[in-house]
């Protein structure tokens, strides 16, 4: 009897530590991978993989497949995707993408835990649409690609028309964590950022009557960078502990209410300015044609678009939406949905 109560005690054990793994893999743990084949391990330690980290949110699915087969289609470098989405969402994209040509590509589904922004965002920014949870993904790149010393992250509105290697081999200098595009690079965009009221300085994103803001020293009138292209090294990531950093900002603003009250470029940029100061590269201004989503009007000169290697529509006007401006350049990479529930809209 004696032995019987020894071996249920030791079952009650390990049932109780099992359940404690579980719970805190659900609570603490960013990622749940979904795996797509028995060789999706093989795929990540290729020596020469890209990896490519893309979000797949409800509503802008139809954004994210247009990415992916645009860098698809311009490369033949081994790319790995990581489509990253919240539960309610990985099926629908599953069968999007094993439904279409894309069923070719290597990618990795994972699952993102929005538990993990519990008490870092504030609830009351200008643009609620910006709180959405797969807006903070980019903080989280070293729990989301375990196996890989350089990531590329993209925002899902974005067409890749160059060869995604050339962004690839972007130099990262030494110290640096990622190169992004700075926001001062593109003279022949600074008529539009003029006329439209775009931000492109750190007086734009953070609130400089906040002692907090004036403290880090850096001056109000300081080029901006935009974060929905940028790449990452993740060796140096890790070593300086960004995520950690980016949340200690995250936490501040819940606090103190950092950000400016212009939100010149969402509630996901301040923190990156912050943490990322001096700390990063850039990447070539022909790999980062943006603000083609802040007005439904076409501005952007024909020579700059030619000479482009990827676009970018950030701002308002989506390029599956109506209105929306050079929706032609995106519908070329579009792939319907085999489903049904997501539509181009269109007058």
């Amino acid at each position: 009897m004696a032995i019987l109560r020894k071996l249920n005690h030791v079952l009650l054990f390990l049932l109780v530590l099992t359940f404690c793994v579980i719970w805190y893999s659900t609570i603490y743990r960013v990622p749940t991978v979904v795996e797509k084949d028995e060789d999706a391990e093989s795929e990540v330690q290729d020596e020469d993989v890209i990896p490519v980290v893309i979000c797949a949110a409800s509503g802008r699915m139809g954004g994210t497949i247009a990415a992916i087969n645009s860098i698809y289609s311009n490369t033949n470098a081994n790319v790995l995707f990581y489509i990253i989405g919240l539960r309610n969402s990985l099926l629908h994209i599953r069968k999007w993408i094993e439904g279409t040509r894309l069923a070719d590509t290597r990618y990795k589904i994972v699952e993102f835990n929005p538990m993990v922004l519990k008490g870092k965002i504030r609830p009351d920014a200008a643009y609620p649409e910006l709180l959405q949870p797969l807006n903070f993904v980019r903080f989280y790149l070293p729990l989301l690609t375990l196996e890989h010393e350089k990531v590329i992250y993209l925002d899902d509105d974005i067409i890749v028309l160059g060869d995604i290697q050339e962004l690839y081999n972007t130099k990262i200098s030494r110290g640096h964590i990622a190169a992004f595009s700075d926001d001062c690079d593109l003279p022949s965009l600074q008529e539009i950022v003029m006329k439209v009221g775009i931000q492109n300085r750190y007086m734009g994103y953070l609130d400089y009557r906040k002692n907090t803001v004036q403290k880090l020293g850096i001056s109000p009138s300081t080029c901006s960078f935009n974060p929905g292209v940028f790449v990452a090294n993740m060796s140096e990531w890790r070593q300086q502990h960004i995520t950690k950093k980016l949340e200690k900002w995250m936490k501040k603003n819940v606090e103190e209410n950092l950000y400016s009250s212009t939100v010149g470029g969402g509630v996901a940029t301040p923190p990156m300015l912050i943490v990322f100061y001096e700390k990063h590269s850039t990447i070539p201004p022909d790999w980062h044609i943006r603000h083609l989503g802040w007005s439904p009007d076409e501005q952007i000169s024909k020579n700059v678009l030619q000479d482009a290697k990827l676009l970018h529509w950030n701002g308002r006007y989506k390029p599956w939406q109506f209105p929306s401006s050079y929706s032609k350049l995106w519908e070329k990479w579009f792939i319907p949905d085999p489903t049904g529930k997501f539509r181009v809209h269109r007058l």
